[in-house]
């Protein structure tokens, strides 16, 4: 029993060493075995940070638990969406919306500096990332990322409410969250949930009363504040 489990954490132990990633680069180029290199690699988002805590106040979330939830906000909320929204494009485009933070890191949406280079950032994490798929796989993933970011269609212009809106309820509800630990103001975030308003009139009402509500317990300042 003693030299079994020895053998294994010694296996175990040569994955840890590297021999997991010299295994993945081996591999042969068939279809399905770039299909598993890349899957293996996207795990790597489960380690890149938010700056949003989660609802509970208690860490930060991670950029793979945010596209999980807003998977599932777009089966939830497709009500407020335009009427024959394609749901299952929106489901896949907010799985991989932001697969190139892989590379790019999570950049903060108030973060003038860091911004700056976003974009480019981003475009050269796309071309690695979508280029370990098969060419068909490649090229569909890689248009539902660039149509994300366009944001023109029906199916884009959805997801990205919902990008906006998930955080604003993990900010709200750990009673400001980011916004309160980097000063962001009610006008910043009124800004940037415009895309939410400018989706249904509904939910960017209900986005305006809960930052005011938040501004009102003094979570956030407005810029009036500051002065």
């Amino acid at each position: 029993m003693i030299r079994r489990a020895s053998a294994s954490a010694t296996r175990h132990g040569r994955w840890r060493n590297g021999n997991r990633t010299r295994h993945i680069a081996a591999m042969q180029d068939t279809r399905f075995e770039q299909q598993i290199r890349f899957i293996v690699e996207i795990d790597k988002l489960k380690n890149v940070l938010r700056r949003t805590l989660l609802t509970d106040g208690t860490r930060r979330e991670n950029s793979a638990e945010h596209s999980w939830h807003l998977a599932l906000m777009a089966v939830l909320l497709v009500e407020h969406a335009d009427p024959g929204v394609d749901v299952r494009r929106v489901i896949e485009m907010l799985l991989v919306h932001d697969i190139v933070e892989i590379d790019a890191g999570d950049t903060f949406a108030y973060d003038v500096a860091a911004n700056a280079d976003r974009a480019a950032r981003e475009r050269a994490a796309a071309d690695r990332l979508f280029s370990l798929l098969p060419p068909d796989q490649q090229h569909a993933l890689r248009a539902l990322w660039e149509e994300f970011e366009a944001g023109q269609t029906a199916e884009s212009r959805y997801a990205l409410a919902l990008d906006r809106l998930q955080p604003l309820l993990q900010n709200v509800f750990a009673q400001g969250g980011a916004w309160r630990s980097h000063g962001v103001t009610r006008e910043q975030i009124l800004v940037r949930m415009q895309p939410v308003g400018d989706l249904s009139a509904e939910l960017g009402a209900y986005v305006v009363r809960l930052i005011d509500e938040v501004w009102a317990a003094g979570y956030i300042r407005s810029i009036d504040d500051v002065r």
